[in-house]
């Protein structure tokens, strides 16, 4: 099963297993990672699911949807570079080992 790493602002991580198909936002709130609200669920209505991606994991996924990127506008932390919303990042095979920074704050 592929693994994901999650990074605290404060250095800790938590590395999950996670079966392909699942969010990186389902797998982080089903496991209780702190900082990974998912307030709605996964339908890209809040931005609590605030991630940046590491650079060698940013380019292999598919660019934001405008919806998703006009959401990452309003996010508590200010976006970066390689920001995403973790709903929807859906986890494949390919990105076994990704490793995706907690924005912080999230609210």
């Amino acid at each position: 099963m592929p693994k994901v790493i999650y990074l605290q602002s404060d250095g800790e991580r938590t590395e999950l297993d996670v079966a392909s198909g699942t969010s990186l936002m389902l797998a982080a709130t089903g496991h209780g990672v702190s900082g990974v609200v998912g307030d709605c669920g996964g339908v890209m209505s809040c931005a609590t699911c605030h991630v940046v991606v590491e650079d060698a994991f940013a380019a292999q996924l598919p660019p934001p949807s405008e919806t998703e990127s006009q959401m990452l506008d309003y996010t508590a932390m200010p976006r970066e570079p390689h920001s995403r919303l973790a709903c929807q990042i859906v986890m494949t095979d390919a990105l076994d080992g990704i490793c995706v920074r907690i924005a912080d704050p999230q609210l």
